[in-house]
């Protein structure tokens, strides 16, 4: 496996590539071209930009997050082939400087969905929460408000305010889109990419939604394995894979991570490793939930934060998580994924430095030991 971290852009992110550089075992970034929207063409001088700044630093541009979808590809809008055609000369720009991963989703309206950037945990951290009662008594034309107090000043990505002073709209275009529709977008996206991405060696690895279960009635499709593997045997090609998101898929306790990572075998083209710890979490019939490690979680509304990687501060098992990579043997970039905020940083909620730092030295840990004991 590679070891990366995620960056934003010198212009965006409060972390540095400097800084990272520091990081143990770092070798490589997961960045983008943060100022473009959904739908427009970056231009191979861009990316090139991009990556001489990033090798300047003696990192590695390791992969993609995001090339994000349109709204007019996701509901096959009047948009869609225009602005699909965008994405592959993209992608052929991104082929053309030795680029070969981009992670994307198929989310409609939020890229993500939490109620708080800044529960505070016993130790003093703040973290990104979930609470579904909260979503439940909040009007979706007011999420964005009732978060963005806690963003530092940042943006957070799928959270753009451009983008969510457009909310009602967005709504309005999805009113018609149900799993099925959904499915059939992302098949005819999938279909028009397949070639360029077989002409350069590009893997595309869809994100999972988060959390996996649909939100304000908006449909959510990459959420366990059954729907994972239709959407690979509905365009069936190697560079058609998956991000494994760990946080994501496991939202749902009853998604069996390390299963379902071995089910995955030669299709995972990046991951992201994180924890979380639930609070309470029930069926829809409001039954109890055994997650897959064994714990019987309190039953009632969902609610959820995020933790440290450490195993023993979530829900997770993460040595597990990690096995499960070595043993199909995962070579792909994976990084540590939302960190608490720690040591009185100010950054965007769940990137800032320090606590993805230990997790990027933790992972590694747990796979040197894995690694030494197999032998």
């Amino acid at each position: 496996m590679e070891m990366t971290l995620r960056w934003y852009g010198s212009a965006f992110d409060t972390v540095t590539l400097r800084q990272i550089r520091q990081i143990p075992g770092v070798k490589g970034v997961i960045t983008t071209l943060y100022q473009k929207a959904p739908g427009e063409l970056w231009t191979r001088e861009e990316i090139h930009t991009l990556k001489e700044e990033v090798e300047a630093s003696g990192l590695k541009l390791s992969g993609i997050e995001s090339v994000n979808i349109s709204d007019d590809i996701k509901t096959a809008g009047p948009l869609r082939d225009e602005h699909i055609q965008a994405y592959i000369e993209t992608l052929e720009n991104l082929g053309k400087e030795d680029i070969h991963m981009v992670c994307y989703n198929f989310m409609p309206v939020f890229d993500w969905t939490r109620t708080e950037l800044a529960r505070v945990r016993e130790d003093g951290s703040t973290v990104l929460a979930y609470n579904q009662e909260a979503v439940d008594r909040i009007d979706p034309e007011r999420m964005f408000e009732s978060i963005a107090g806690d963003m530092n000043g940042t943006v957070m990505p799928g959270w753009e305010p451009e983008r969510m002073a457009r909310v009602k709209e967005l709504f309005d275009l999805y009113r018609d889109i149900d799993s099925e529709k959904l499915f059939e977008n992302l098949k005819y996206f999938l279909e028009a990419v397949m070639p360029v991405c077989d002409k350069y060696d590009i893997n595309m690895a869809i994100h999972p939604d988060d959390p996996a279960w649909s939100v304000f009635g908006l449909p959510r499709i990459i959420t366990n394995m059954e729907n994972i593997s239709r959407m690979m045997k509905m365009v069936d090609n190697p560079h058609n894979g998956v991000t494994f998101c760990a946080g994501s898929y496991g939202t749902n306790p009853e998604n069996d991570l390390p299963e379902m990572i071995r089910a995955l075998r030669g299709r995972i083209h990046f991951a992201h490793v994180r924890n979380l710890r639930f609070n309470r979490f029930c069926r829809e019939d409001g039954s109890q939930v055994t997650s897959w490690t064994g714990e019987k979680i309190p039953v009632g509304k969902p609610d959820f934060e995020e933790a440290q990687h450490l195993s023993s501060d979530g829900s997770f098992d993460m040595y597990e998580i990690v096995r499960a990579l070595h043993d199909i043997g995962f070579e792909g970039p994976i990084r540590p994924d939302h960190g608490r905020m720690i040591w009185d940083e100010k950054g965007m909620p769940g990137y800032g430095l320090y606590d993805r730092a230990l997790g990027a030295v933790y992972i590694q840990g747990l796979w040197e030991a894995i690694e030494k004991s197999g032998r």
